[in-house]
């Protein structure tokens, strides 16, 4: 499943051709995704500027003239698909195209979806914080609320694994597996150990290596492990980067560590980690 730094790098390639452009034709090809089309949606996003291209978790948001958000979440294998653009013609729809936009300007975007469990929502912008899947979610990482005072104080108590607790969109939103493995054994906390028996200092020292992590998978458009591609096309390159995920029984690129990264299984997701050097 895409992960923040997939849907940030998936908004910036939209951003030139989507926002302030206004929509010529909506084309929604089938009555569902991983839950059903909001009523009429195709005419209701025919012939709306976007105002704003933004984004929220892992939550893809266009703000639409006069007041209502389209929210699309790309699910396990949904993808953003940009053509039309130069002067080409525009790609022709697919079996797994499921919704079609053409912009004025003559680019088409297209969702494609083949696993179908992405969704997209319309809702009232000024309403948006009262969205179901919206509502509950904790500071952005890389923004201000996201800081060391705070996750020390959202951590105090917890009993789960440090792991776990990264992981629930409550504390901090848009986290996925990936990227807190990858920070983990940056920091060198151990993805087992008790989010309540962590040092302040330690807990403090995680949040910049958190947004590290993320920068570097931005810049480097993402990670390419199945499904995901950018908008336009290409793959994403920071799986070469990797430290920690799916390294099982390579060496430990920690310098000084002689370990090698182990995978166990943590709430039904794999996890790796260095036994050695995170503690």
């Amino acid at each position: 499943m895409p992960e923040l730094p997939e849907v940030e790098t998936i908004r910036r390639g939209l951003l030139p051709v989507l926002e302030g452009a206004r929509i010529r034709h909506a084309d929604v090809r089938r009555p569902d995704l991983r839950w059903p089309f909001p009523p009429e949606m195709g005419a209701r996003l025919t012939g709306r500027r976007v105002l704003r291209l933004w984004r929220r978790s892992k939550y893809l948001l266009a703000d639409l003239d006069p007041g209502e958000t389209l929210i699309v979440h790309l699910g396990m294998s949904g993808r953003m698909m940009i053509s039309g653009l130069d002067g080409a013609p525009p790609k022709p729809p697919g079996r797994h195209d499921h919704v079609v936009i053409d912009t004025e300007g003559g680019a088409r975007i297209t969702f494609n979806d083949p696993r179908r469990f992405g969704m997209m929502d319309l809702w009232p912008t000024q309403a948006l914080g009262h969205h179901r899947l919206l509502a509950r979610l904790g500071p952005e990482p890389l923004g201000n609320s996201f800081h060391e005072d705070y996750l020390v104080e959202r951590l105090k108590g917890r009993r789960s694994p440090i792991k776990t607790a990264l992981l629930d969109q409550k504390v901090v939103a848009g986290l996925g597996n990936i990227y807190v493995c990858e920070a983990l054994h940056r920091a060198g906390i151990s993805p087992l150990r008790p989010a309540a028996r962590i040092a302040a200092k330690r807990i403090r020292a995680l949040v910049p290596v958190i947004r590290e992590v993320l920068c570097e998978a931005i810049e480097s458009g993402g990670s390419s492990l199945r499904d995901y591609r950018r908008a336009d096309g290409e793959l994403g390159y920071f799986q070469h980067n990797f430290r920690a995920y799916g390294r099982e029984g390579e060496p430990c690129l920690t310098p000084g560590c002689k370990g090698k990264i182990a995978r166990i299984t943590q709430s039904g997701r794999s996890t790796f980690h260095c036994p050695q050097c995170q503690r």
